[in-house]
């Protein structure tokens, strides 16, 4: 299959998903937008902010796309770009969808709060506290490694450092002329216009202002960033910086779309299936958890209820950015794969292990843009910092959520004096940081990475047992979230196992440790939630 023919084909299904399975599920969830939403009805100003839905979409793709519909992809190819490709397409319209627009839409009708508390309303305050405990978990373990990559990026390329920080400029500057001129209809448009012009400028200007700093000095400022954005009111800079950097990534899969047209490269990739690879394992669950934002991401369900459902200005606006945004990077997955089509399995291979995905997808794509007359060099480094400035975008809406999952878990505690610290996001966020930079100093993230990926599917699957429960116990039916639900939860407990058990006989104890709580975790959830379920029966019957 040629190159244009399978970009057409994925984007032509995932349109006629969006409006047709996208609605289908829009009317299970019976969205309507005469209930106003948490952005209304709890309007800080800080946290609740009632949102444009393409400033919404723009955070919430930001946020949930960073490096992981191109990672994870490039690295399942190693089964075959087939099967990569039916999972991607699949995934994410019946799973990744689904658990993104339901874990919103949940949110929407809980105040805005995140799986965790519908958890505890739905299945019990023990069954919110393991779940909140293992989300911070995973939030200070992304927050640390991401500031590491960042960290690294920054030193190796000082003119993507320059460049970023002029982002976080212009974002600021954006979201307060939007702000002064909110009133007048036609200013969003032109300042929109006006805001992308100079973020495209900004990636030439910033390549001529290098800034050069050692690894140590930009961890700090990295962590520092991240408290600022953290505590700062949405509109202020983590919005208007979303908003704009996804402009970046926009433009990137315009750029690739037509550069795949003019210069339809050879596939030179065999149609051939691995089930079996001698570096990454069986094809079941292993491609099922490494392809995970392009498909179906439990982080997704973390922004989507948690920053995200506290911007939607009406019901209807979560169809477009939790079905439509996770489509979008579907299709970003779609194009990740395609950039390692034009290379045969050998040279696959040995860029895998020598260049990394990123890399690949850097110079796979550079040189199909390059076929627009752009020169390759440019196109090279523009892909490259588009995936670092999304990088940078999920660590800082990690951080803002890793503030709000510590204050869920203590905003019924007790000890008011306890409760009311908690509750205060500056102190929240200090908590935060310091045990990001604690974790990071260790060196500890290095080796629970690679668990990342089944506990990220694991929250996935939690989040849709959570949806699920919530919408059984309102009466509805739920078929259309039960099999992607039972679906995960065996990729993901299946996975559980292997890695325990492989890391175990290597002598790897903390994975294997891990890895063994993390499949008790889901077993406990799953018991907690069935004993739940069967006393609403008993209720029903009586």
């Amino acid at each position: 299959m040629s190159l244009p023919l399978l970009l057409l084909l994925s984007a032509l299904i995932l349109l006629f998903a969006y409006f047709t399975y996208g609605r289908f599920i829009s009317k299970k969830f019976e969205i309507r937008d005469e209930q106003p939403t948490p952005a209304h009805t709890q309007n800080d100003g800080v946290d609740y902010v009632p949102s444009n839905k393409l400033v919404v979409l723009g955070h919430h793709f930001a946020s949930i796309a960073g490096a992981g519909p191109i990672v994870g992809p490039i690295i399942a190819v190693t089964f075959g770009w087939i099967p990569a490709v039916i999972w991607i397409l699949l995934g994410g319209i019946f799973f990744g969808a689904v658990h993104d627009i339901g874990s919103m839409v949940a949110s929407l009708r809980h105040k805005g709060k995140s799986i965790g508390v519908i958890i505890q309303q739905y299945i019990g305050q023990n069954g919110k506290r393991l779940f909140l405990i293992f989300s911070f978990s995973t939030l200070i373990l992304i927050i640390a490694v991401f500031a590491d990559i960042i960290a690294k990026t920054f030193v190796k390329n000082p003119g993507v450092a320059s460049t970023s920080a002029l982002f976080i400029g212009l974002a600021l500057i954006f979201g307060l002329l939007n702000r002064k001129l909110a009133h007048k209809k036609s200013s969003f448009l032109w300042l929109s216009i006006i805001g992308i012009f100079f973020m495209y400028y900004f990636v030439i200007l910033g390549n001529s202002i290098p800034f050069e700093l050692n690894y140590v000095f930009w961890v700090g400022l990295l962590l520092a960033y991240a408290f600022v954005a953290s505590v700062t009111p949405m509109s202020v800079l983590l919005q208007p910086r979303d908003y704009l950097s996804s402009f970046l990534l926009y433009g990137l899969i315009i750029l690739a779309i037509v550069g795949v047209v003019v210069a339809n490269p050879e596939v030179k990739m065999d149609h051939n299936i691995v089930f079996n690879s001698e570096d990454i394992g069986y094809l079941f669950p292993v491609l099922f958890i490494t392809v995970a934002c392009g498909a179906i991401s439990g982080f997704h369900s973390l922004v989507a209820s948690g920053t995200t459902s506290k911007q939607i200005n009406k019901e209807s606006d979560a169809k477009v950015v939790g079905y439509g945004g996770m489509l979008i990077e579907s299709f970003l997955a779609i194009i990740s794969v395609c950039a390692v089509m034009v290379i045969s399995r050998t040279d696959y291979a040995n860029s895998l292990s020598t260049d990394g995905p990123v890399n690949m997808f850097a110079d796979g794509m550079g040189y199909v843009i390059s076929s627009l007359g752009i020169e390759e060099g440019l196109a090279v480094n523009f892909v490259a910092l588009t995936i670092s400035a999304f990088a940078l975008t999920t660590l800082d809406t990690c951080t803002r959520l890793a503030r709000f999952t510590f204050q869920e878990f203590f905003e019924e505690s007790d000890n008011k004096s306890v409760q009311k610290l908690t509750q205060n996001r500056f102190l929240s966020t200090t908590v935060v940081v310091i045990l990001s930079s604690l974790f990071l100093l260790s060196g500890e993230f290095t080796t629970l990475w690679p668990i990342f990926g089944s506990a990220n599917q694991l929250l996935a699957a939690l989040a849709l047992l959570a949806v699920s429960v919530w919408m059984i116990k309102s009466g509805k039916k739920v078929g259309f979230l039960l099999i992607p639900m039972f679906f995960m939860f065996v990729v993901t407990l299946s996975s559980l196992f292997v890695l325990a058990f492989q890391n175990f006989e290597k002598g790897i104890y903390s994975i294997s440790i891990v890895a063994t709580l993390l499949f008790a975790l889901a077993i406990v959830l799953l018991i907690l939630a069935k004993r739940c379920l069967k006393k609403e029966d008993e209720k029903v019957g009586a």
